[in-house]
């Protein structure tokens, strides 16, 4: 179901539920960020406390409060939360702890999830939300924000990471922190999503352990979308569940986090590593939003500085695009013949403390096909050093923005080298201040914007792990044939003599595999180009095995495909395409995506690896015919959604691609028993 979460995130009257030193703390931030609204305390032994009178209970209440924070312990909240709900409360903070999280508390959480019915609650075992805009907080702590117009939004699983995000002295507008604790019963794609339906809402950051609801994120992800709010994750954590499937080649490619990126990559939500580049990329896309491509230019008064922005955007999704005519024009009016022209450019300090001049060679690089331009500025800390002689860069800066309307960052590349008040006035005129050269390249590549091609199109959410069997190649061929996979001719023999039987029919050369092997090559089980029936007898008898799969070889190949996927209850079914045959474990160049994936998606996945060479035809050889690859892979996904609720495991290895066809000489497929 989907709660109404704008009373509880946006109140105007808010209960104070207990008398501790936490509840006391909760008055106390309210007050201090000049909360408008109403502020009712409740404990049972009434009283005053800091001037407000308590009630004795929850129905001695004036009417229903908009947000509770219930800081009491976790028998008592359970009776508290069904008060407030059957009065009609807009939502509550159950900040105990003893929950589900503790091996005697899961009888406790399925009383307050029932005691909470339809109104929502945060947590429980969480510190709450600030709304910096509102100066609305249920929050029992100290806490490093300031009343703000608008801004990001960020939520965390983790309050002390929330509580560390808020003291940063990075110029970010910060509107919200939402901590969501254990979410027994709003999850954290669900907050998001309301917060979504206030419009000074920016952007929206997601620290992320885990996802849960997978139909709920692609909700939220659409309704992102739709609202033109970006949403970046820091996503934490390895999924256990993709790690279970070791069988294959596929499970080793597709296992760990290959499932939680393919899920973030589906929704369009750009991923960050670490918590320096998450503010950083927050900060881009409320100064600018997303940047429409991953073209920017570097401006420094350094070589040393030049030379590290281009090392530093590397092998990233950026690039310096070489000067135009008129960029060039421009610069060297304002530089003169001193300075060589580039990008990223070293103009020197020719022009210093001019700020006019300075204005000029700025606003001379900005292009309308640049997505950023980076003025790279470090300043001398204050306490040791006089920054007066650096206004005439802040000056600039702002004169550039104002001048051209180019999306433009000024860029310390140690963190510590922009101060705070610096960043403040350099935001307030659009130009966004960036802490640290490689957190503000790592974040414009995260802002770009994202191509999504399949969000509108419902995932396919597996059943959880079952003990389970492996088909026989011969079967799994059979199978995957009836969705449309091309195959070898084949036959299956219980002798030597009937394998070159068998070989005489279907025609040499031929492959000859031994059954009942999970790894065929490694175990000496496979021998390709046979062309007699004596050859044959004579590789069956070598075999040793007990029955045997006799097929026609398949040559003018041009490239070899992995095409698999594994079952990962924490985020769909990973499809991953690579690089197959011997070249799997050598190369381990793969892509993946989550079934249901259209042919858009699937071409993004081949284009991103190296045997793309191959497969458009290397060194004048003849090119793989790319729709017989997409055939295949359909078929093999369709196989999949039409067995979701046994399939545990598919792989195809190889998938011989040849100038007219795509054709699976080698399957597996592990299902429920």
């Amino acid at each position: 179901m989907s709660r109404d979460l704008s009373r509880l995130l946006r109140p105007k009257t808010i209960a104070i539920i207990g008398g501790g030193a936490w509840c006391r703390s909760v008055l106390g931030q309210l007050r201090k960020a000049d909360f408008p609204g109403k502020i009712w305390l409740v404990h049972p032994k009434g009283g005053v406390i800091e001037g407000l009178p308590v009630h004795t209970s929850i129905g001695d209440l004036p009417e229903a409060p908009d947000a509770s924070f219930v800081g009491i312990n976790r028998d008592a909240t359970i009776d508290v939360v069904a008060a407030l709900s059957e009065m009609g409360a807009g939502g509550a903070v159950c900040f105990a702890s003893g929950f589900a999280e503790v091996a005697d508390g899961h009888d406790l959480n399925a009383r307050l999830l029932a005691a909470a019915g339809d109104m929502p609650i945060l947590g429980p075992n969480c510190y709450g939300m600030i709304n910096a805009i509102d100066g609305a907080l249920l929050w029992p702590d100290q806490h490093g924000l300031a009343r703000v117009e608008g801004g990001v939004a960020i939520l965390t699983q983790s309050s002390n990471i929330a509580i560390n995000l808020t003291m940063n002295r990075r110029g970010l507008p910060i509107a919200y922190v939402v901590t969501c604790g254990n979410q027994a019963q709003t999850t954290q794609a669900e907050i998001a999503a309301g917060l979504l339906d206030d419009p000074r809402v920016t952007a929206i950051g997601l620290h992320i352990e885990g996802f849960g609801d997978i139909a709920l994120w692609q909700t939220l992800a659409r309704k992102a979308r739709d609202k033109g709010v970006p949403l970046i994750a820091l996503k934490v954590g390895r999924s256990a569940e993709a790690q279970s499937a070791t069988i294959s080649h596929t499970a080793s490619l597709a296992g760990g986090d290959a499932g939680a990126q393919a899920l973030l990559d589906r929704l369009g939500i750009a991923r960050v590593n670490d918590l320096p580049t998450f503010l950083e990329t927050l900060k881009l896309l409320h100064a600018v939003g997303p940047l429409p491509s991953g073209k920017i230019a570097s401006i420094s008064c350094s070589g040393g500085e030049a030379s590290l922005a281009a090392d530093t955007a590397h092998g990233r999704a950026l690039e310096f695009p070489p000067l135009k005519p008129g960029q060039n024009d421009a610069l060297f009016a304002a530089l003169g013949p001193k300075v060589a022209l580039a990008n990223p450019l070293d103009y020197h300090t020719y022009i210093w403390r001019d700020t006019p001049a300075m204005t000029a060679a700025f606003s001379a690089m900005i292009d309308p096909d640049l997505a950023l331009t980076f003025l790279i500025v470090d300043f001398p800390r204050a306490d040791r050093c006089d920054p007066a002689d650096w206004e005439c860069t802040i000056q600039a800066a702002l004169g550039t923005r104002a001048d051209t309307g180019g999306n433009v960052a000024m860029v310390a590349t140690l963190p510590e080298l922009m101060p705070e008040e610096v960043a403040e006035r350099l935001i307030a005129g659009g130009v966004v201040p960036m802490n640290g050269l490689t957190e503000a390249i790592a974040a414009a590549e995260a802002a770009k914007v994202r191509v999504v091609p399949d969000l509108d199109i419902d995932l396919v959410v597996p059943p959880a792990p079952r003990d389970s069997a492996t088909l026989t190649e011969a079967r799994a061929k059979a199978e995957l044939a009836g969705f449309g996979l091309p195959t070898p001719q084949r036959a299956r023999a219980t002798s030597a003599e009937a394998a070159a039987g068998e070989a005489e029919k279907i025609g040499f050369p031929v492959v000859l595999k031994g059954e009942g092997f999970a790894h065929k090559s490694e175990a000496g089980a496979v021998v390709v180009g046979l062309g007699s029936g004596d050859a044959v007898k004579a590789a069956a008898e070598k075999m040793g095995a007990n029955s045997f799969l006799v097929e026609e070889m398949v040559t003018g190949g041009v490239a070899e495909l992995l095409i698999g996927v594994v079952k990962d209850p924490a985020h769909g079914f990973v499809l991953t395409v690579g690089a197959g045959g011997i070249l799997t474990e050598i190369m381990a160049d793969s892509a993946s995506c989550l079934i249901p994936a259209s042919d858009e998606t699937l071409n993004q996945c081949l284009n991103s690896m190296k045997v793309v060479k191959l497969l458009d035809g290397f060194r004048g050889k003849p090119a793989a015919d790319r729709a017989a690859i997409l055939n295949a892979i359909h078929a093999i996904q369709d196989y999949v959604i039409a067995n979701a609720g046994s399939v545990e495991e598919v792989e195809v290895n190889p998938l011989i691609c040849t100038p007219d066809t795509a054709i699976a000489v080698d399957a597996l497929i592990r299902r429920a028993k």
